[in-house]
């Protein structure tokens, strides 16, 4: 054997014995194998931040690699969700989003433009919480009880101002479906998001937001802001003195739930892992600690459970866009 053809051979049986002892030399590496991304579509402060940091922090720990949360923000959260539903299906891009994934793309047809994305797009992972709105003013605002601002939204019609994450947002819906209700007109004020929406109420630029506790119960306590009513089935444990609409007479009942995606076609190894770690998070214990701070109730379902649920919920909420109708977005 020349000298030519020996070097060839000891390259070649050096590659095979790295190939049998190193699988993943050849093969994909296991997943993950690189640090991940969660794209929470609206600004800092607001459900989907505060829910998706914890939760980052905490499947962080089972997976052995960084997720890094990135806020896109902006059209009601339709930015950020379009933009993991496009996203390679590989696992390493995640969406913490809220109910109002369900609105945009019933509300882009409504407005006769494209959707920026399909429910369809996007493929459940697990849903980590779930809260009923509340409507909440300023401290020093006159009204003191629901009936005081529904009668005075009767003498003024679209004088009283709220605020919200978009147009057909979260925030705006439930608000929509209050006014419905008790059959009065209110003037919407659209920001980029509950964060930016909770700063034009204590800033005094709006009157009124409907938003999830967790997001103000801090300036509840520190008595900036006045709880009116709940959007609940029941009254929340950690406000029981504050009434539900439906037991004050009105059909308006509404929840924002905090659910991780990933895009459809994402591998299953990947989703497997994705799920058993969301799953874990949801019990850990510094984790647990975040969620009571904001007094945001857990509401842990596994993808297949939370599959049923989300397609439960978005009916009725694309029922609730269609009685809304087409509006245009109010700069």
């Amino acid at each position: 054997m020349s000298a030519t053809a020996i070097v060839k051979y000891v390259r070649f049986a050096s590659l095979a014995c790295m190939a049998a002892w190193s699988p993943g030399l050849f093969a994909d590496d296991p997943y993950p194998a690189k640090p991940i991304t969660m794209i929470v579509p609206f600004p800092p402060g607001g459900v989907a931040d505060l829910t998706g940091r914890p939760t980052a922090n905490a499947m962080e720990k089972i997976l052995k690699q960084k997720i890094v949360v990135e806020n896109k923000a902006g059209a009601g959260g339709g930015i950020g969700m379009a933009y993991v539903a496009k996203a390679k299906p590989d696992g390493y891009t995640l969406l913490m989003a809220l109910s109002s994934i369900s609105v945009i793309p019933e509300a882009d047809r409504l407005l006769e433009r494209a959707p920026m994305y399909q429910l369809k797009d996007l493929a459940p992972v697990a849903l980590i919480s779930a809260d009923p709105t509340i409507l909440v003013v300023r401290a020093e605002s006159p009204w003191k009880t629901v009936k005081d601002f529904v009668d005075d939204a009767k003498r003024r019609p679209n004088a009283i101002t709220f605020s919200s994450s978009g147009v057909y947002g979260t925030l705006h819906v439930a608000m929509e479906m209050l006014a419905m209700a008790a059959e009065v007109k209110l003037h919407h004020v659209p920001y980029t998001g509950a964060g930016p929406a909770i700063i034009a109420l204590l800033g005094g630029h709006v009157d009124a937001l409907a938003t999830g506790p967790g997001t103000v119960i801090q300036h509840i306590k520190a008595g900036k802001l006045r709880a009116l009513g709940s959007w609940g089935e029941t009254r929340l444990v950690s406000m029981p003195d504050l009434p539900t609409f439906r037991e004050l007479g009105y059909d308006a009942e509404f929840y924002i739930w905090s659910g991780l995606f990933a895009p459809a076609g994402t591998p299953e190894p990947a989703m497997a892992a994705l799920r058993n770690a969301a799953r874990q998070a949801v019990n850990d214990p510094q984790f647990k600690q975040t969620m009571a701070a904001i007094e945001t109730p857990v509401s842990y379902l596994d993808a297949p459970e939370f599959q049923k649920f989300w397609d439960r919920d978005a009916k009725r909420l694309i029922e609730v866009v269609r009685r809304i109708g087409k509006i245009e977005e109010k700069k």
